[in-house]
C-alpha cells in the first residue's frame, strides 16, 4: 500500500520542475513535473518525493486530522492547513 502525504509549496522552481514543500516544520524538495500550474500556498499530495495532485485546503486538513488521529502527524502544522 502506498501513502502520499499533504504538503504545502514554499518555493516553486519552475525551470527544474521542482518545488521546496512543508509538512510540519520540516522542508522538502520535490519533483512538480507531474502536476502542472503548482504555486506557492498550493497544497499537493506527495508520495516518494513526487507530488501527485493538487488538492483543496478543506481536503488537505482532512487527510492530515486523520492522520493526526492515526498517530501519523501532530497535528500541529505552522500553516493555513492545520
Amino acid at each position: 500500500m502506498c501513502l502520499a502525504i499533504p504538503v504545502q509549496v514554499l518555493k516553486v522552481d519552475a525551470a527544474e520542475d521542482m518545488a521546496l514543500v512543508t509538512l510540519e516544520g520540516v522542508k522538502k524538495k520535490i519533483s512538480i513535473a507531474l502536476v502542472e500550474d503548482v504555486a506557492v500556498g498550493d497544497f499537493l499530495l506527495v508520495h516518494v518525493g513526487y507530488a501527485l495532485n493538487k488538492i483543496s485546503v478543506e481536503e488537505a486538513q482532512r487527510t492530515l486530522a486523520l492522520m493526526a488521529e492515526a498517530g501519523l502527524v501532530s497535528g500541529r502544522e505552522e500553516g493555513s492547513a492545520a
